[in-house]
C-alpha cells in the first residue's frame, strides 16, 4: 500500500510543477490576499486532482480510448477557460493589504471558503486534466484494485497540496523581498498560463482540422 501512496504523492507533486490554473490562483492569492486564502486554493485544487485520479482508476481510460474525439474536445474547453483566467490574472491589480488576523473571524472563514471554491473549480473546469491523470494512472498503476486506487488518490491529494503550499510560501517570500515590485510574479505566471491555454487550443485544432 505504501508504494501506491508514494506513487500518488510523487504524481501529485510533479503534475503541479508545470504551469496550471491552480498554481496561478495560489500565487495570485498569496500575493494579493493572504496565506490562508492561498492554502485554501491549494486545498481545493488538491482535492480535485485526487478526484480526477480516482476517475482514472475507476476506468475512464477505456472510454477515452474508444472515443478519440473526447480528448480534443476537453483540450478546447480547457483552453478557452484557462485563456480567460490567464487574461484576468495578467490584468489584475494588487488589493489593499489585509491585516494579519491572529484568530479565525467570519471574514477569514469567508476568505478561506472562497479560496477553496476557486481551487476546486479551476481543476473541474480544466477537463483536460483528466486526460493527464488517465495517462498517469494507466502507465503506473494499470491493474490497481479499488483500495490501491484510493490509496493512490490519497497520495495524489497529499502531494498536490504539499506542492501548492510550497508555491504559496515562495510567493509570500518573494512578496516580502520585492514589495510592490513583486507585481511581475502573478503577471508572469498569467502570461505563462495564456501560452499553455493556446497550446491546448492548438492541440484541439490540429485534431479537428486534420493537421
Amino acid at each position: 500500500m505504501l508504494v501506491f501512496f508514494l506513487i500518488g504523492f510523487a504524481a501529485g507533486a510533479l503534475t503541479g510543477v508545470p504551469i496550471g490554473p491552480v498554481n496561478v490562483a495560489v500565487i495570485d492569492a498569496a500575493y494579493r490576499y493572504t496565506m490562508r486564502r492561498a492554502l485554501a486554493v491549494g486545498l481545493g485544487g488538491a482535492i480535485a486532482d485526487a478526484l480526477y485520479c480516482a476517475l482514472g482508476v475507476a476506468g475512464v481510460t477505456p472510454v477515452l480510448r474508444s472515443n478519440p474525439s473526447i480528448p480534443p474536445v476537453l483540450y478546447a474547453i480547457s483552453g478557452v477557460v484557462l485563456l480567460g483566467y490567464g487574461v484576468l490574472t495578467v490584468r489584475t491589480r494588487p488589493m489593499v493589504p489585509v491585516q494579519h488576523e491572529s484568530a479565525p473571524t467570519p471574514r477569514a472563514s469567508r476568505e478561506a471558503w472562497s479560496g477553496f471554491k476557486i481551487g476546486i473549480t479551476l481543476i473541474i473546469l480544466n477537463p483536460a486534466a483528466i486526460v493527464t491523470w488517465v495517462v498517469i494512472v494507466g502507465s503506473f498503476i494499470p491493474d490497481a484494485s479499488s483500495v490501491e486506487g484510493l490509496i493512490t488518490a490519497a497520495g495524489v491529494f497529499v502531494g498536490s497540496f504539499v506542492w501548492f503550499a510550497l508555491v504559496a510560501i515562495l510567493t509570500q517570500k518573494g512578496k516580502s523581498a520585492f514589495g510592490d515590485k513583486a507585481l511581475w510574479i502573478p503577471r508572469a505566471v498569467g502570461i505563462a498560463l495564456i501560452v499553455y491555454a493556446l497550446y491546448l487550443l492548438s492541440k484541439a485544432l490540429r485534431y479537428f482540422l486534420g493537421f
